[in-house]
């Protein structure tokens, strides 16, 4: 008995040793630009998965089907996660080709997330993808609402979509507060020299 706690506790030392020595090898490629093995993509899934499940029993989820929270979390969308997340009748953009992982297409993924998943996730955000912790700049309501559009995206084709934005192209978001009307240029009296 004695000898195979030592053999164990010998295992777990060398296991330790190899992986300092790894970190520090410099071997593995952090690059962006290089994609993950399947066994790490795997890994990294079952670990947030569970993570996030984890944390979802103090969450109660309100009412989000109010017609002003859904607006009010479409402006923030389409200011902050559109550029990532995409979305319907947006194919690619420029900040997400270059993100590794790539993020979720939210548009066709949220019907299998549940509200309180999607809460947490935006308002303590994914360590390693990318993902920015939106709890920091933004209050519970605010995320809800963020939520609360999320779960109209899905059922959204691009022209509504483009329809919300075009009706929203006035408002100009202030994180901090309320949405703020963006001044109208035309009517700004230039400096004079």
């Amino acid at each position: 008995m004695f000898k195979s706690l030592q053999a164990l506790a010998l295992l777990i030392l060398l296991l330790i040793c190899g992986l300092v020595a790894y970190a520090y090898s410099g071997l593995y490629d952090v690059s962006a630009m290089s994609p993950d093995g399947a066994v790490l993509r795997w890994l990294t899934g079952t670990v947030r998965r569970h993570s996030i499940h984890a944390r979802l029993d103090a969450i109660t989820v309100p009412v989000l089907t109010d017609p002003v929270m859904v607006e009010q979390g479409f402006d923030h969308y389409h200011e902050m996660c559109e550029g990532c997340h995409l979305a319907p009748g947006i194919e690619d953009s420029e900040l997400r080709s270059g993100l590794n992982p790539q993020p979720p297409l939210l548009y066709k993924t949220v019907p299998h997330s549940s509200p309180a998943e999607l809460f947490w996730t935006v308002k303590n955000g994914i360590k390693m993808t990318g993902m920015p912790a939106w709890g920091v700049t933004h209050d519970d309501a605010k995320i809800w609402a963020i939520v609360a559009f999320l779960e109209q995206l899905p059922k959204m084709t691009p022209e509504q979509y483009q329809a919300m934005a075009k009706n929203s192209s006035d408002v100009e978001m202030d994180h901090d507060t309320a949405p703020a009307k963006k001044p109208d240029k035309r009517r700004m009296p230039r400096e004079r020299p």
